[in-house]
């Protein structure tokens, strides 16, 4: 048995001691991996809630409806309305303090009304080293952690998706759509919806992994080094598109996860 496998057992192990589960679903591949082992273990006694607001693309849940739908797992929908908390509207370096607050607040509603006791998400060791104010949220309403107790980082996550035929094992993270925000700017509906179109438009040039960052009146395309030649290919194009969208400057430049955070981190 290896490290991946005793992992796993320990995971399992965990969770059965729980009885019953509400589990934080987005589709990404962490929550996407404890609602197939929950599911594994607990059966109809675990539920996959996710989530629904102007911040979450709609492909996204469509995607998250097929994943769960190819492991067999319980799953509903909820509405959240952090895009109405002016703290959130702010958005402040914490904002995804006040947006899991509201996500966790929703979803312990739901495990009452199942006469569930916990809920979990798919926080992993790796988490640990960045700037996560919604891990604070968590803690403060005492969402258990199963992957992260259990030993997992990413690519042990990945790792054991993978064995599990979990075909979203190699999916890129995609975080909500605010995070395309930079802090200080106001977060709005139709900033949101902007950003949806614009990166909905881009992945039709068969790139995977992107952002569209908002500053207003401009636009930054980030995509991954290989990439970049199809945003410089199709610029002009691109560019006519984006100015339907609402922005009238363009840029690109390659992807680097946490760009935001880092730069929090260097300042404090």
């Amino acid at each position: 048995m290896d490290d991946i496998e005793k992992k796993y057992m320990r995971l399992k192990d965990q969770i059965r001691e729980y009885k019953s589960l509400v589990i934080a679903y987005s589709g990404g591949i962490d929550s996407a991996l404890l609602l197939r082992v929950a599911t594994e273990v607990l059966g109809k006694n675990a539920i996959g809630v996710m989530a629904d607001s102007a911040s979450v693309p709609r492909k996204e849940i469509t995607e998250a409806k097929r994943v769960a739908g190819k492991i067999g797992a319980n799953m509903m929908m909820i509405t959240t309305e952090e895009t109405y908390d002016e703290n959130y509207i702010e958005n402040p370096t914490n904002r995804c303090y006040f947006c899991k607050s509201e996500l966790f607040h929703k979803l312990f509603r739901v495990a009452q009304e199942k006469n569930i006791r916990y809920i979990a998400s798919g926080t992993n060791i790796d988490d640990l080293g960045d700037f996560r104010p919604g891990l604070q949220a968590a803690d403060e309403q005492q969402v258990k952690s199963p992957l992260r107790d259990a030993g997992f980082t990413k690519s042990d996550i990945r790792e054991l998706a993978k064995r599990l035929d979990l075909d979203v094992w190699d999916k890129p993270a995609s975080p909500c759509l605010a995070s395309r925000i930079p802090y200080g700017n106001p977060v709005t509906v139709q900033k949101l919806a902007q950003i949806e179109e614009a990166e909905d438009y881009l992945k039709g040039f068969s790139i995977r992994e992107l952002r569209v960052r908002h500053f207003g009146k401009k636009a930054r395309i980030e995509v991954n080094k290989p990439d970049l030649g199809k945003i410089e290919d199709n610029l002009f194009e691109i560019t006519k598109r984006f100015r339907e969208i609402g922005f009238q400057e363009l840029d690109y430049q390659e992807f680097k996860s946490g760009a935001l955070n880092a730069l929090i981190n260097a300042q404090g």
